[in-house]
């Protein structure tokens, strides 16, 4: 007859395989699953106030500072609104083995996940549910997860600021965890002040491009090619109609190819001219005989993750875009403008 403490003691033991789900003779792990905290943290680096007070620092510049401020509020933000986490094998194929998503509204929340034990390469995406024009991409696999624009030739200004972490996790038995996930902006916004007054101008489209088209999850880096363009949407400005502005939402631009990028830095958004545009915005102005005119405003400084740009211009009575004096920006003008490029737009 076994003794009351052998007894017990066998008890304990079958009761806490029984709760990590292990087996007592297999030494494989893998079928172990614990519950472990997450910390999500949401981190915004940007220079969104700088730049407003820098550009826009006129008693008269007050309507469009505050119109402006507002608008890009919902992009520089320190919320997020949803979570979308997966969790990758790191061999192989790299499959995705477990995937969550919660609803965070917050700036940063903590949630006890229960996973089971395994060395991991966890990605984190917030704000996809607020932001239809950007969507995940061949999520099953970390080597070919990434976000993508939802769109071809011209696409719509994103709707929000995207938030990304990647973190590697080796997830252990009998030891206490907490992860910490700081989820950092991949996206980055622009703007231009369009001075009308005595142009003749009766109409304004704004459109960017030259930006990365997607977002690789796993490695944080961004793919350049065919660069959509982005159209510029128009910023409500209480009770003025002079000047207009016009905000863009976007990846971020390529860097100058002839420097490195730099990531450690007190200053992540001061960087030399490159020789050309690596971005531009490009600006459609209709006269009152309907004709159109093109501006191509060329940007030598590159536009980076939670940056903003503002630029100012005014519009000529042939309809161009003229720059202040000291922009660092190359000019392309084209009078009685033609639709092309397999794109229209609507005056």
């Amino acid at each position: 007859m076994q003794s009351a403490g052998q007894f017990f003691r066998l008890i304990l033991v079958l009761g806490a395989a029984a709760f990590c789900g292990c087996s007592l003779v297999d030494e494989d792990l893998s079928d172990c699953g614990v519950d472990r905290e997450m910390d999500y943290t949401l981190t915004l680096v940007t220079n969104m106030t700088a730049e407003l007070e820098a550009q826009l620092n006129l008693e008269s510049d007050a309507p469009v500072f505050n119109g402006l401020r507002s608008y890009l509020e919902r992009v520089f933000t320190d919320r997020a609104h949803d979570l979308d986490l997966s969790f990758y094998d790191v061999k192989e194929d790299y499959p995705r083995l477990h995937h969550e998503q919660h609803v965070m509204d917050a700036s940063q929340s903590r949630y006890v996940l229960f996973l089971p034990v395994h060395d991991y390469m966890h990605v984190a995406v917030a704000n996809l549910e607020r932001t239809p024009q950007i969507s995940l991409s061949g999520e099953e696999h970390s080597l070919t997860a990434s976000l993508v624009e939802a769109g071809r030739d011209t696409v719509e200004s994103h709707q929000s600021g995207i938030f990304t972490a990647r973190l590697p996790m080796d997830v252990k038995l009998g030891v206490d965890q907490v992860f910490d996930v700081r989820l950092y902006m991949a996206n980055c916004a622009s703007a231009l002040v369009l001075d009308t007054l005595g142009s003749g101008v009766k109409d304004v489209r704004v459109f960017a491009s030259g930006f990365a088209s997607g977002f690789h999850l796993a490695d944080s880096t961004y793919t350049y090619g065919q660069s959509p363009i982005v159209r510029s949407e128009k910023v409500p400005l209480e009770g003025q109609d002079n000047p207009l502005c016009f905000a863009t939402v976007s990846f971020p631009s390529p860097e100058p190819p002839e420097t490195k990028v730099v990531i450690e830095t007190e200053e992540p958004f001061q960087s030399p001219a490159a020789e050309a545009a690596l971005w531009d915005i490009r600006v459609y102005c209709r006269l009152a005989d309907g004709s159109i005119t093109e501006t191509i405003l060329g940007l030598k400084h590159p536009l980076r993750p939670g940056q903003l740009k503002v630029l100012r211009a005014r519009a000529l009575p042939d309809g161009s875009a003229d720059v202040e004096k000291g922009a660092e920006v190359t000019v392309s003008v084209q009078l009685n403008w033609q639709e092309g490029m397999g794109w229209v737009i609507p005056m």
